[in-house]
């Protein structure tokens, strides 16, 4: 142990939820790095692999010599999912961790009500896994100045065009019914949804709405059923989707579920089991060795973790990029400095070599989402597991989709 660390000292991190990865004596003046998302609870799944991913990441850097001569130190707040716990850990991290940025936010409600406090402080924020289309355009100009949100997820715009192409173009449904949770999540993209709908002349035949943690979706599946829904198209997450699947069984009624990226959550896959077979939906990434990166990624989790199944791989791919991205931006900066890094992620010169894609100027000061439409491909439920649905998108795997021009 370095003489100039204290038993203590460990301990008092420990008891802040800090965690520190270096490879000798700890940094006289590390970089904070806010890491902030659901650990416990129906989202756990996403936050934890999403953290995982962070900590692998983290891991790397500091051992490559960390970034301007210093190490990261992480410290993770659990925001359980809920809004008011989110706003009051981000204002824990701002205000007496003093991180130069956070990255994380799996919700779309939380991300909402806590990113916020980041853009008064003027301190970069990542969002690495919620999809909520309003996220980036909360802060724009003319009312702002600056932007400080960045997102490398697939945003919620992209996912619903993808879904009712997938429904409607690719598999010929005329009668989609919809089924969204009651959270933010659920109603913003069950409204992207009825609006790509909408461009091919379609009205779902119904729009139905649940609550996190109900267990019983028989009401809303026989009000689908008797308007003559072909498919249903969902937005929520894995616990509550796996009981639409459960359900249909449950009625000996089967019709074809196509949804948002969520349907990849174990907790779907676990708790639907068989009745989850076939559910389609879009991902940045499915857990295969596809290229060198992803492979090594790939190993790595499972080395870690003891997991032959990335939870939440979406999350977890995701979570490991946006580190490489900011880092990226600190270095170009020259500092940690909240305006520098925020206009260096706004022309980042250095591509970065992520999981989910090559990031090439993914950032501009007109826009702060990294993932283009022509990125996500769908995967598909089979034998407990995400596979490509599309054999051509499997056979293509192996080379890199980089961002387009348009999302």
């Amino acid at each position: 142990m370095p003489r100039n660390v204290s038993w203590a000292a460990l301990a008092t991190a420990a008891l802040l939820g800090t965690t520190c990865f270096t490879t000798g004596a700890l940094a006289a003046d590390p970089i904070k790095l806010g890491v902030s998302g659901p650990f416990t609870g129906g989202s756990a799944s996403m936050g934890v692999s999403m953290r995982e991913g962070v900590k692998l990441a983290v891991e790397e850097i500091n051992k490559a010599g960390g970034v301007l001569g210093r190490q990261i130190v992480t410290v993770e707040r659990d925001d359980e999912a809920k809004n008011e716990v989110g706003v009051q850990v981000t204002q824990e991290l701002i205000n007496k961790e003093h991180v130069v940025a956070t990255v994380g936010f799996i919700n779309t409600g939380v991300t909402l009500a806590a990113t916020r406090f980041y853009q008064e402080a003027q301190i970069p924020v990542f969002d690495n896994v919620a999809t909520g289309s309003a996220v980036t355009k909360q802060f724009l100009p003319p009312d702002y100045e600056n932007n400080y949100v960045f997102r490398n997820s697939a945003n919620d715009s992209i996912q619903a065009a993808m879904i009712v192409d997938q429904a409607i173009d690719k598999q010929h449904f005329a009668k989609p019914a919809i089924m969204a949770d009651s959270t933010n999540y659920g109603q913003l993209g069950r409204q992207d949804l009825v609006a790509a709908l909408a461009k091919k002349n379609i009205k779902p035949v119904t729009e139905e709405k649940f609550n996190i943690g109900d267990v019983d979706m028989t009401a809303q599946l026989l009000k689908a059923k008797a308007a003559g829904a072909d498919s249903i198209l969902t937005y929520g997450i894995g616990p509550e989707l796996a009981q639409i699947a459960n359900g249909m069984s449950k009625l000996g009624w089967k019709v074809p579920i196509v949804g948002s990226w969520t349907l990849s959550m174990s907790t779907f896959i676990d708790n639907a089991g068989p009745n989850g077979e076939g559910a389609i939906m879009p991902e940045t990434f499915i857990q295969a060795p596809t290229t060198p990166k992803r492979k090594a990624f790939i190993e790595a989790y499972q080395k870690d973790t003891g997991l032959d199944r990335i939870p939440s791989p979406v999350s977890a791919a995701q979570g490991y990029d946006s580190v490489y991205l900011l880092v990226a931006a600190i270095k170009q900066a020259g500092t940690t400095d909240g305006p520098k890094v925020r206009a260096a992620l706004e022309d980042l010169k250095e591509k970065v070599d992520g999981v989910v894609t090559t990031y090439d100027h993914p950032y501009s000061a007109a826009d702060h989402e990294a993932i283009s439409r022509n990125i996500p491909v769908f995967g598909v439920v089979k034998g407990g597991r995400v596979t490509f649905w599309s054999k051509e998108d499997e056979a293509s795997a192996g080379e890199v989709r980089v961002k387009g021009a348009v999302n």
